[in-house]
């Protein structure tokens, strides 16, 4: 079972608190404005980045004053979209691409595919190969969105700037062969910009438009902009906040927490303690009957016979993990 990441470098993981007084202290001392932590390794800002999320975030700003002048059906429209885009995510490159928790035969694969091109944060095999290097090498380094180094920097911090050269480094070490066999991934990855104009921008835009004559400007910035912008948000709260808030009824000597609210949020994803404790099962939860509406999708997908082989944690190992490693929560 994982652990903390075999890593001689690597600290206890600090509680948020410290983490903040810590990063209080580093700023109050001084330093490069464009180190973002991470041991002295200078970090370069893509400036690219910095404009474009800059510019997104305060459109979606901006939409919010458009609410009260939508129609209903395209607010409703705009939460089908993200429901979608959450399940291209979650369902599809996290829990089966990145995972193999379960199979999913080519007709699922390719509706995940589509809904993976709806949710813009990269395509299969990159979303991937970046999450496997995550739980190989967990709040290291070599994690891409390292939550040591700060709520900020493990929400949207890692995204402004070039990689660590320690995570193109293990990332080129991996065995990334199941997913290069996969033609729906190989499709995806190949067409991946075209894909992501069509379902994340243009669909979203011309349906509210066409089908029941919402105005082009609130159909664009409250069906894409403000739904990608909120689904965003939502997913990168699984990678700061489900990092740093909530408890460890799994594993108390990994820095991933059960986040009651993030689940809520990320449609299943905020059991993150278990989740990188047992990080094979399909449900990425000890509850699946809880809120966990990416576990019933997949559980309806199997039995409509798309999808098999789901793999569980049985109930004696996750008992006796409790007890080993646990921190006596519930």
């Amino acid at each position: 079972m994982p652990g903390p990441a075999a890593d001689g470098r690597q600290v206890p993981f600090r509680n948020a608190k410290e983490e903040i007084r810590a990063r209080i202290e580093v700023s109050e001392g001084g330093g490069d404005p464009q180190r973002l932590g991470g041991r002295g390794q200078r970090q370069i800002v893509v400036w690219r980045n910095v404009v474009l999320m800059s510019l997104l975030h305060l459109g979606a700003v901006y939409s919010l004053a458009l609410i009260p002048k939508a129609k209903l059906l395209t607010l409703l429209w705009a939460y089908f979209c993200f429901l979608l885009s959450a399940l291209g995510v979650t369902a599809g490159a996290h829990r089966l691409w990145s995972h193999r928790s379960y199979k999913a035969k080519l007709p699922l694969r390719i509706f995940l595919a589509v809904a993976n091109s709806m949710a813009f944060q990269n395509d299969i095999f990159e979303w991937s190969r970046d999450h496997r290097v995550h739980h190989k090498y967990s709040e290291t380094d070599a994690d891409p969105h390292n939550a040591r180094r700060g709520f900020f920097f493990s929400h949207i911090g890692w995204l402004l700037v070039r990689k660590h050269p320690d995570v193109i480094e293990k990332g080129r070490k991996l065995d990334l062969t199941d997913l290069l066999a996969d033609p729906v991934v190989r499709f995806q990855r190949k067409y991946y910009k075209i894909t992501v104009v069509l379902m994340c921008f243009v669909i979203p835009t011309l349906v509210p438009w066409c089908a029941w004559e919402e105005s082009l400007w609130n159909s664009y910035f409250l069906a894409s902009i403000l739904r990608y912008t909120i689904s965003l948000n939502i997913s990168w709260l699984v990678n700061s906040a489900a990092h740093m808030y909530g408890n460890r009824p799994y594993d108390k000597h990994i820095s991933p927490r059960q986040n009651p609210l993030v689940t809520l949020g990320a449609i299943g994803e905020g059991f993150h303690n278990y989740h990188h404790t047992f990080p094979f099962d399909y449900s990425a939860s000890e509850f699946g009957l809880n809120f966990n509406p990416t576990t019933w999708f997949i559980d309806l997908m199997c039995w409509l016979g798309l999808a098999t082989d789901r793999k569980r944690a049985t109930k004696p190992m996750i008992k006796a993990r409790k007890a080993r490693t646990g921190d006596g929560s519930t």
